[in-house]
């Protein structure tokens, strides 16, 4: 039922009038992902702005600190990934879904489990007794490593997961704090470009189609008191879904994702980005829930 509820009220603030949305400050928080790509199009092309929002990106370095940051007001809307927000929820946060992110897709090998050289970690099997960072207790690549291993008859108890930033993935491998990470570009190909660490495995795979990554939410109480804002903040990121999938914006998205993320140009050129997923439904976060 309240995960019926996070979806229905975004629905109902549809009918609400465009013009009380003029002027509307909105910070949103974002990690150093492709996923919030929709955001950062939106800002960089007037899709809020000519909504009346004045949406200013705010980067957060663990995506599982982002509910928390909404419901103090730091943030009026973030980028939780969809098992960090139904834990938040599930903690008594009341929390809405305004919209989504990126999605799964088998054609994305932009993250994956990144061992460090010489750890001969090659398998699920060999993840048993070792340490490995993952960018957020609960949060996306935890939870679907978790499953991984759990799939190829691991007990993920018997890992040890330690939470890190994506910045620091690579030093902690370098130092010898972790013996693997599960991370993402442009980090993954940083580590594996300096020879600090090798893909073990391109475990996202085995997700199914079609799931968000990342959904952008709110507190209820906000979206109540400013329903106009959040029917034009989702009514931009939908703009800007579209304009991520036409290869013809292809250079132009990968410059701005660049300013957001800071990617350096070769960086930027080969980087993987997540198909966009603008609308969520019940059906998607029931698969997370299970």
């Amino acid at each position: 039922m309240q995960r019926r509820h996070a979806l229905a009220l975004v629905g109902a603030s549809a009918a609400a009038p465009m013009a009380l949305a003029q002027g509307t400050k909105i910070v949103f928080g974002y990690t150093a992902v492709t996923d919030f790509a929709s955001v950062f199009v939106a800002r960089e092309e007037g899709f809020f702005s000519r909504r009346g929002l004045d949406v200013e990106p705010k980067f957060v370095p663990i995506n599982s600190t982002i509910p928390a940051a909404v419901q103090a007001g730091s943030l009026q809307i973030g980028g939780p990934t969809p098992s960090v927000f139904l834990q938040s929820v599930d903690g008594g946060l009341d929390h809405v879904v305004l919209a989504g992110g990126g999605q799964t897709s088998k054609t994305i090998t932009g993250f994956g489990l990144v061992a460090r050289a010489g750890s001969g970690i090659r398998s699920a099997a060999d993840c048993v007794g070792k340490k490995i960072g993952v960018p957020g207790l609960g949060a996306f690549l935890h939870v679907t490593f978790r499953a991984w291993l759990k799939q190829a008859g691991v007990d993920y108890t018997q890992v040890s997961f330690i939470e890190a930033a994506f910045p620091q993935h690579g030093d902690l491998l370098r130092g010898g704090s972790l013996d693997a990470v599960v991370t993402a570009d442009p980090f993954m190909s940083r580590i594996t470009d300096s020879g600090a660490g090798y893909v073990a495995s391109y475990y996202s795979t085995f997700l199914p189609e079609g799931q968000p990554t990342i959904v952008y939410v709110a507190r209820r109480d906000w979206v109540a008191a400013n329903a106009a804002a959040a029917k034009a903040f989702r009514e931009a990121i939908v703009e800007a879904a579209a304009y991520i999938v036409k290869p013809a914006n292809d250079a132009r998205l990968r410059a701005t994702i660049g300013k957001y993320i800071k990617l350096p140009p070769q960086v930027l050129a080969k980087v993987q980005i997540s198909p966009p997923a603008p609308i969520i439904n019940d059906k998607q976060l029931a698969y997370w829930v299970g």
